[in-house]
């Protein structure tokens, strides 16, 4: 049988693979984009109807390519970001094939790949892998123990008439769990939130957004090298405007905070008693943050005024001080648990040893040990904005640039009939 041969194969047709599109093209390397679903599929399918993108419209683009709106201070809605990539694809004429998955990737000799795939093999002397972070949804242990309660994880949830009347627990508070949490509570559900280790930031401090002062600061271009040893990413919301998170005013709200689950049967939850302490490491990150901004405006001498509500401390709320460590989803009226635990990495279908014992890919800005094979959209790839859509470019760059310095395979696209682009 006959198998399909070009220079590089991308898979994935979100942000990432398009961006790899796009610096190929310029380059004039032949390649082609497989995307198992439909263009930022993620977007489409595993995002809730009120979701709001959490970086600015104005801070929305892709390489000479920038995020048409009305209003540069709002945040995107995923239909909009889905058009945003749909119309990036066709700016681009990519040459991409959705609906092929790609089940096994392996090395053939030591100068070729062979992806197998829905459409048969291809075999490709370049593979990159830009299927981002957002692969497996974490199961948590605990969800084997609760008996007659609606589970779902935060990548199904879609809006509050999905769920049974009643009261809902979200166990996770990062930027999926505190934004169902803030929607759940505004839609009159009683919620009570799980809240664990992350990074609180302002959304806007001194008539600025968060992202303008990590472009000011030149934080969004910190090496991976200087990062540091917390992982959380930046905790902010493009809901309702745009707002701050603080946890205390969820709870001013109406939202019912409690510490880390620790464990549950049949219809108990049972919580650490570490919600002060957490709520202190969010609070050391986000004035930290305030400082570092005071001072860089004060050293450029700049004329930008101050702004000391942001400083305003909500008082601890009750859950601090007496903690909840045991809840009777029963009795407390609960007959939702959604699971805000994130993601973890899957790639088990690539058939190398690339990948180190956490089965993370081994790899220096998206370069692998394996020649010929490279990762793209990744947090951290490079530097802090490697995942931003505004600075994936410049990691693809550097990828294009590499492998247009090899030579190419020359073969006529395959499946002719496909449209070069599909949504």
């Amino acid at each position: 049988m006959p198998v399909d041969r070009f220079d590089t194969l991308i898979v994935g047709g979100g942000q990432a693979g398009l961006a790899m599109s796009d610096m190929l093209t310029r380059r004039g390397c032949e390649h082609v984009i497989l995307e198992r679903g439909r263009i930022g599929e993620r977007w489409r399918s595993e995002r809730w109807d009120g979701l709001r993108f959490q970086f600015p419209n104005w801070s929305v683009r892709l390489p000479d390519f920038p995020y048409v709106h009305d209003d540069p201070d709002a945040f995107a809605t995923s239909r909009d970001v889905v058009g945003f990539l749909q119309a990036y694809a066709d700016h681009i004429n990519a040459p991409i094939h959705c609906g092929v998955n790609v089940s096994r990737l392996r090395k053939q000799g030591a100068r070729a790949f062979v992806a197998e795939t829905s459409r048969g093999a291809i075999e490709a002397k370049n593979v990159v892998v830009a299927i981002g972070p957002y692969h497996r949804p974490v199961a948590s242990p605990l969800a084997a123990g609760l008996a007659d309660v609606f589970q779902v994880h935060a990548s199904k949830y879609t809006q509050p008439e999905q769920l049974p009347p009643g009261a809902v627990l979200i166990v996770g508070s990062g930027a999926s769990g505190s934004q169902i949490a803030e929607e759940l509570n505004r839609a009159g559900r009683r919620v009570y939130l799980s809240v664990g280790g992350h990074r609180r930031m302002p959304r806007r401090y001194r008539g600025r957004d968060l992202i303008w002062w990590l472009q000011a600061l030149g934080l969004d271009q910190t090496p991976v090298e200087k990062r540091g040893p917390s992982k959380a990413l930046p905790l902010i919301t493009g809901a309702y405007g745009g707002h701050t998170i603080d946890f205390r005013q969820f709870a001013d709200d109406g939202i019912v905070l409690l510490g880390r689950a620790r464990a549950a049967r049949g219809t108990a939850f049972e919580f650490k008693a570490d919600l002060g302490e957490t709520l202190k490491a969010g609070d050391d990150a986000y004035f930290g943050f305030l400082e570092l901004v005071d001072r860089h405006i004060t050293d450029e001498g700049r004329d930008i005024p101050q702004e000391p509500a942001a400083r305003a401390k909500h008082p601890d709320p009750i859950y601090v001080t007496d903690p909840i460590l045991r809840l009777d989803l029963r009795k407390a009226g609960i007959n939702s648990v959604i699971w805000a635990t994130g993601y973890r990495y899957d790639f088990g279908w690539i058939d190398i040893p690339a990948f180190d014992d956490r089965g993370e890919p081994r790899h220096r800005a998206g370069v692998s040990e394996i020649p010929g094979l490279y990762f793209l959209g990744l947090p951290w790839l490079s530097r802090m904005n490697s995942s931003f859509l505004a600075g994936i470019g410049d990691d693809a760059a550097y990828l294009a640039e590499i492998i247009a310095t090899t030579d190419a395979f020359r073969h006529e696209p395959p499946w002719s009939t496909v449209s070069r682009v599909q949504a």
